[in-house]
């Protein structure tokens, strides 16, 4: 990976912003008919609304990807960990959603791969430290 710094600093970025654009709407419209979500896609999960997912992906994905970008920024010892750690929060997020969703849909795969390029990048930064 020619430079796996910049390349995390851009996917966290990408995941804290999206993560927070699709968390609010969940939290604020827990019923999913402003974010044109049908409920039924939950019927194979443990929520009945949107509430508790928006949290965990507003908190889990947004804040976090934001705290890991700041490690991330300001080099701070041990973010190479951070940015795969995050890395793997949003490819286990993905993973159970399609799980409980039953589905696979391009977006699934588009923030599987942004997962992947996390760990990816996270692990690299970490073996750069350590040499």
């Amino acid at each position: 990976m020619k430079n796996p710094r910049t390349i995390a600093i851009y996917t966290l970025w990408f995941l804290g912003i999206t993560a927070v654009i699709g968390g609010v709407p969940m939290i604020l419209n827990p019923k999913g008919d402003r974010i044109h979500i049908p409920l039924s896609v939950l019927q194979h999960s443990p929520f009945d609304s949107f509430l508790i997912p928006g949290i965990i992906l507003l908190l889990a994905n947004g804040v976090l990807s934001f705290i890991a970008l700041y490690q991330t920024v300001r080099r701070r010892n041990g973010y190479g960990w951070w940015v795969a750690f995050q890395g793997c929060v949003i490819s286990g997020w993905i993973i159970i959603e399609m799980i409980m969703f039953r589905a696979v849909a391009w977006l699934h795969l588009l923030y599987l791969a942004v997962g992947f390029i996390l760990i990816a990048s996270g692990l690299s930064l970490t073996r750069k430290a350590g040499s």
